[in-house]
């Protein structure tokens, strides 16, 4: 996603800080949290982040992060992160439960195979 912004709020591990266009070049490990930028015509988002990479190069800020949820509102941006939440859990839940079959039945190839029963 692309955006002209002319303000960053974020949080690194030593605490939060504003970017600027003026700026000096900039790098921050990102905690997880909220990223605030206000666009160049005054409308401000909000992007919920897990752990990531921040760069700031000249008038350009790019950031690196797994996974980013944005909203234009800290209400239903909170609700957009649970409903992620939610899914991510399910998701994971149904990764976990095929690996355990796949597990065993591994186990029963290997003991087939070796003539265990």
């Amino acid at each position: 996603m692309r955006a002209r912004a002319d303000k960053i709020l974020a949080e690194a591990a030593d605490g939060h800080f504003c970017l600027e266009p003026r700026h000096v070049d900039f790098i921050a490990a990102l905690v997880p949290g909220v990223l605030t930028y206000r666009e160049s015509g005054g409308r401000t988002w909000y992007v919920a982040v897990d752990e990531g990479i921040l760069v700031k190069c000249g008038f350009e800020v790019r950031v690196s992060t797994f996974k980013a949820v944005r909203g234009d509102r800290l209400e239903t941006l909170r609700q957009k992160v649970e409903s992620e939440i939610r899914q991510l859990d399910e998701s994971e839940r149904a990764t976990r439960s095929a690996l355990a079959r796949l597990e065993a039945g591994i186990l029963r190839q290997y003991g087939r195979f070796h003539g265990v029963r």
